[in-house]
This record gives C-alpha cells, sequence and structure tokens, in this order.
C-alpha cells in the first residue's frame, strides 16, 4: 500500500479537502471492492480479503480475534482490511458479511469471471468479454458513492470552467467528459499534455472544477495538474479504481471505479476504461437533470448544427 489506511480515509473515512465521510459500501459491492484493492494490499491483507469474500457466513460469525487467527494473520490487520474496504471497523465488515451471505443463500451472488484462452473460438470471446464488462458496470455500480457523486454534480453544474485530466485509455475518457459537457453548453477541456494540464491547472481558482482519471490511482500526469488545482481552490475529483492511490490525496471527492479481472490478453486499461465511462455517463446525466433549463436547448442545438452532415447531399451520384 502507499500510504497508512488512517492517513486516507482519517478518523470518519474522510479525506481530501473537507471530503464528507465515505459511505460504508453495501454487501453486494464487498465482493467488487476485493477485486479491485486487492493487488494494491499487502500480502497479509489479501489472505483477510479473499476469506471473507469465500466465505462470507463463515467470517461473519467470527471476532476480529477469530478471523486474525483464521488467516494467520493480526487483529491489526483485519482491521485495516475493513477500513481499506471502506468499513469504519471490523462490527461493520460483518454486517456486511451477514448481508453478503444472504444474498448467496438466495441466489444473487456475483457472477465469477473466466480468463480468456489464447486459443479461445472468437463466440466464446464475445461471451466472456460481454460477461466481464456487465460484472465490471454492476461493481462499479453498486459501489459508487451515491453521496460523493452528487457533490460532484452539483460542483459541475455550477461551475465557471471544468478540467478534465487523463492520459492513455483513461486521457479518452476524459474526452468523452469534455465532449457531452461541452454539448449542454458548459465549459470544459480535456488535457493529456501533462506540460499543458499544469499550466491551465495554474489558471483554475474557487468555482472550478479538476477532474483526475487514472485507474492506479498514481499516474503522476494525472496527479500533479489536479495537485495545482486543488492548491489554487477548484472543486477537485479522482474517477480511480484505488481509493487508496494517492490521486485522492487532492481530492474533494472521490468516485471508485471496478474492473474485471486482469489477464494477458486482456491488460487492466480495458476494463477500467468501461467503469470510467459508466462514472463518466453518471455524472453527464446528473448535470444535465441541474441545468435542464440550458442543457436541453444546447442539445437540441448541437443536434441541430451536426444534422447536415447526416443527410444525403443533393446531386450526389
Amino acid at each position: 500500500m502507499t500510504q497508512d489506511v488512517k492517513g486516507i480515509f482519517g478518523d470518519g473515512l474522510a479525506g481530501g479537502r473537507g471530503r464528507p465521510g465515505v459511505t460504508p459500501p453495501p454487501p453486494a459491492a464487498l465482493a467488487a471492492k476485493v477485486r479491485t484493492l486487492a493487488p494494491s494490499m499487502t500480502r497479509s491483507m489479501q489472505r483477510v480479503a479473499e476469506t471473507v469474500v469465500s466465505d462470507p457466513a463463515g467470517c461473519a460469525a467470527l471476532t476480529v480475534t477469530g478471523l486474525a487467527e483464521r488467516t494467520g494473520t493480526s487483529e491489526a490487520t483485519v482491521v485495516r482490511t475493513a477500513r481499506l474496504l471502506g468499513y469504519p471497523g471490523y462490527r461493520d465488515l460483518r454486517l456486511a458479511l451477514a448481508g453478503l451471505a444472504a444474498q448467496q443463500e438466495s441466489g444473487r451472488a456475483p457472477a465469477i469471471t473466466t480468463d480468456i484462452a489464447v486459443d479461445d473460438p472468437i463466440a466464446d470471446v464475445v461471451a466472456k468479454l460481454a460477461r466481464d464488462e456487465q460484472q465490471t458496470l454492476a461493481d462499479t455500480a453498486a459501489g459508487l458513492d451515491t453521496a460523493q457523486l452528487g457533490a460532484a454534480v452539483a460542483a459541475l453544474a455550477a461551475a465557471r470552467r471544468t478540467d478534465v485530466y487523463g492520459v492513455g485509455a483513461s486521457g479518452l475518457v476524459a474526452q468523452d467528459l469534455t465532449q457531452k459537457l461541452l454539448r449542454i453548453g458548459l465549459m470544459a477541456h480535456a488535457h493529456s499534455d501533462p506540460h499543458l494540464a499544469v499550466t491551465n491547472a495554474v489558471q483554475l481558482r474557487a468555482g472550478d472544477v479538476a477532474i483526475a482519471i487514472t485507474h492506479s490511482g498514481s499516474t503522476g500526469d494525472v496527479i500533479e495538474p489536479l495537485r495545482v488545482a486543488f492548491e489554487h481552490g477548484a472543486t477537485t475529483v479522482a474517477i480511480t479504481g484505488r481509493p487508496d492511490g494517492p490521486v485522492t490525496q487532492y481530492a474533494d471527492h472521490v468516485l471508485t471505479t471496478s474492473t474485471a479481472r486482469e489477464s494477458e490478453l486482456r491488460p487492466a486499461a480495458m476494463s477500467s476504461r468501461t467503469s470510467q465511462l459508466l462514472v463518466v455517463d453518471c455524472l453527464f446525466v446528473g448535470v444535465a437533470q441541474r441545468t435542464y433549463d440550458t442543457a436541453a436547448p444546447a442539445l437540441s442545438a448541437s443536434y441541430e448544427a451536426l444534422a447536415h452532415r447526416h443527410r444525403p447531399r443533393a446531386g450526389n451520384g
């Protein structure tokens, strides 16, 4: 892990500059949180996380001492794992485990994804990818903190200007968000060049919004402009798969994404893009709802401006 758990969340699971406490994830999101955060955990924390997900009913009956003994770890490790997964303490994790066990008992357990093999027929590739995409979207929706999302939407709707930072696959998502905001009449810019991103971030002030998109949560070219924007008083948002990552130090609001299991033929960038686009769509629709009186005419005008490009040209052929 890159930071101490208490340093990340504080006493009330809060972080950033006055960020409201993060709402503990519902039971259905627990497996998704483990899949997302396991790569960044220590080996002892991974043992705890994987054990509680593999046997939620059994672990729900254990005290913190019992779970520590079962996983060959310490009580402190169990508590740190619970907090990293988004729960204030072990008691809250036990309640979530009991809820997850009840869901599995009723036959609504999360689907298990299957890796794609190099010799898989294309029909199997399609089926596996579709199943993984569905699971990724479901995990992201289940784990998304709607309080954080609502606060980010409110900031965007009132923003004088919005800058969005992302590189690689996340840069494509940044462009998607800015194009959506522009079409409803809002001022937005996507920056993939780190130098340009920082020089623009310097111009941001209170009333502006800066959004960083990074699956790893540790992309320096994205963190640096977000830090500059944060220090200049802009409202900052991080869309990331690692709520324990360095990017969250400079985020007023954190929106966590999920991802399918990484494999040789399907790197994390592929499935993380799917969940990032879901979060972007949620932001856009939320902003459009709040600004409907101006957003609807702007959207209609943009459709009209492009309509002639989709009509056959007279005289051709």
